[in-house]
């Protein structure tokens, strides 16, 4: 944390679409949920109080992590790079494995990072060698 977050336009969007959703409809949703348990008495053996509770600690802290991430985000537009031949931050590129097959990798930001997409995080190993290439 504090250095700076690079993230494409759509990452930012994802995190901010998250941020809202956590924020505004499923912690109100648990927040009820731990009221209602609350007034049914003992708490000690309410399992709706205690996982709404738990629940909520785990909600508050995401909405911490997410809100530092996306007030550190460098928002990078591949889009205004133009043409470019050079491998990049943002870039898509096709590259040719030991087996001599072909795999097609996104570079984006860590936090957009998903290997089942092939959506590569920029400090990756292969990240850092395909760049200005």
């Amino acid at each position: 944390m504090g250095k700076k977050n690079y993230i494409t336009p759509g990452g930012l969007r994802a995190l901010q679409d998250e941020l809202h959703a956590l924020r505004y409809v499923e912690r109100p949703e648990v927040t009820a949920t731990v009221a209602w348990a609350a007034e049914n008495g003992d708490r000690s053996e309410n399992a709706d109080y205690k996982y709404g509770k738990r629940r909520l600690m785990q909600i508050d802290r995401r909405l911490r992590w997410l809100s530092k991430r996306i007030e550190h985000a460098e928002v990078v537009d591949p889009a205004t790079r133009g043409e470019d031949d050079r491998v990049f931050f943002g870039a898509t590129v096709t590259i040719r494995d030991e087996e001599d097959a072909l795999k097609t990798y996104a570079i984006v930001g860590v936090d957009e990072a998903d290997a089942s997409q092939h959506r590569i995080s920029w400090v990756s190993p292969l990240a850092r060698a395909l760049r200005g290439k």
